[in-house]
């Protein structure tokens, strides 16, 4: 029992070692890697995070510029007119459930925070249309406060790359979590987000292109 307890602590040990090798490359090739969602503070950044539901980052970013001249921060979105709103969301569809949801948003703000977008998960997630992945956006990129966000990105990355078995994001989140020390995981997220996209796709992945396959750090290579 001891011995096959010890394996275990080795085995781990030797994966939090090539996750944390898997980050020091991916650093390398997506020096610039950073939130998708163009904003300028917790309050744009929370308001594109929640529009970005069932859509791309790049189509929110084609519409927030108007939305945010328009409403510059919670007081104004609580007070916004939903049919001028579904107008400025349009592009991104569903715009009547949208704008509902943003101005219950900037109403629960206004109401219970002074308008101001606060930096903890548990106060963040009892927002109208805020999950544990919003939360977790805003408070790695507007508080800079370590957050690991799963996307779809993250979680076929880290069952690509042996680091996790489970599907459920909460699991995925914890599995990451063990392996790399705090300080990696926001920009860490944003950077196997970017491997995801270029190169480590959901459907035909270009191993032959990856630098993580090159240094032997991917175990899919060959299977």
């Amino acid at each position: 029992m001891q011995r096959r307890s010890i394996r275990r602590g080795w085995m781990r040990e030797s994966l939090a070692a090539r996750a944390r090798a898997v980050d020091d490359e991916l650093a390398v090739l997506y020096p610039g890697a950073h939130c998708a969602l163009d904003h300028d503070g917790p309050y744009q950044l929370l308001v594109a995070t929640v529009l970005s539901a069932q859509t791309t980052d790049a189509r929110v970013n084609t519409v927030t510029p108007e939305l945010f001249a328009r409403l510059p921060d919670a007081v104004a979105l609580a007070d916004a007119d939903p049919e001028a709103l579904e107008e400025i969301i349009r592009p991104l569809g569903m715009q009547r459930t949208r704008a509902a949801r943003l101005i219950g948003l900037g109403q629960e703000l206004a109401d219970r925070f002074d308008g101001v977008v606060p930096p903890d998960r548990e106060a963040l997630t009892s927002l109208p249309g805020v999950g544990r992945k919003t939360a977790h956006v805003v408070l790695g990129n507007a508080f800079g406060v370590p957050a690991i966000t799963v996307d779809t990105h993250v979680g076929r990355l880290a069952r690509r790359l042996g680091w996790t078995e489970r599907a459920d994001p909460l699991r995925v989140e914890r599995d990451i979590a063990a392996l790399w020390e705090p300080e990696r995981w926001t920009d860490g997220c944003h950077r196997l987000i970017e491997h995801g996209r270029a190169v480590c796709r959901a459907r035909s992945p270009r191993c032959g292109d990856c630098a993580l396959a090159a240094e032997g750090l991917c175990p899919r290579v060959g299977v």
